[in-house]
């Protein structure tokens, strides 16, 4: 019988491994995934679970995984649907009775990859060259997706609850910046938070996004949903 530490003690360790031991004094290793944190009472973000940190996420005995990746169509770079989920994970889902939500939101990265494809196809490569308007192709966020997501992040029901996206870093930072701001955080401490996961790689346009984005409707929703 493992002698399991508190989920939230696990939890308070930011992404570090950490030890737990067996009645008979055997050590286990328990692997967090990426930038793995605690955001709230029950609620949790990283990056993207690999198999090693299976035996970590058992220990928090989620009800609910938020996954916040997308595909690009080909023409465009649109987010047309959820990417399909890794059936390793599916199956630890299916295994632990966790319940997954999915939201296609799309990356950057493989926006610009499909940008700079039909560019070359159409070549135009030496226009966008010299435009200013796309030096953050597609950058974009979703608002509506973002709002459906924290109406799952809301619902108490849904915790004890893991957030991911592929790196932990900018979507999962724009969901929970967002929260934040329900949460009534000065705008100086959201961007704290969020520089501290995305790092080198922060996003203007993010920051932005969260700055102008309206709690006001969503306000009514978010009561009773944080820890004190």
């Amino acid at each position: 019988m493992v002698a399991k530490p508190s989920r939230y003690a696990l939890a308070s360790e930011g992404g570090e491994p950490v030890v737990a031991t067996r009645d008979e004094g055997e050590e286990l290793l328990f692997v967090p995934p990426l930038n793995f944190a605690m955001v709230d009472a029950g609620l949790y973000r990283s990056g993207f679970p690999e198999s090693a940190n299976f035996g970590f996420l058992r220990t928090l005995r989620l009800r609910s995984v938020l996954v916040l990746m997308g595909g690009v169509d080909g023409i465009i770079g649109r987010c047309l649907c959820p990417e399909p989920y890794p059936e390793a994970n599916l199956e630890f889902l299916r295994e632990n009775d966790i319940r997954l939500f999915q939201f296609g939101i799309e990356n950057r990265k493989n926006s610009m990859m499909v940008f700079h494809a039909v560019a070359i196809r159409l070549q135009l490569e030496e226009w966008i060259c010299h435009s200013s308007d796309f030096k953050e192709p597609f950058a974009n966020i979703p608002e509506d997706t973002i709002r459906e997501a924290l109406k799952v992040v809301l619902d108490v029901r849904n915790r004890p609850l893991l957030i991911h996206c592929k790196r932990g870093k900018h979507r999962t930072g724009c969901v929970v910046g967002c929260l934040r701001k329900l949460q009534r955080w000065c705008l100086t401490s959201i961007f704290d938070e969020y520089r501290r996961f995305a790092a080198a790689k922060a996003r203007i346009s993010d920051q932005r996004f969260i700055e102008r984005f309206d709690v006001a409707s969503m306000k009514r929703q978010s009561a009773g949903s944080f820890s004190n």
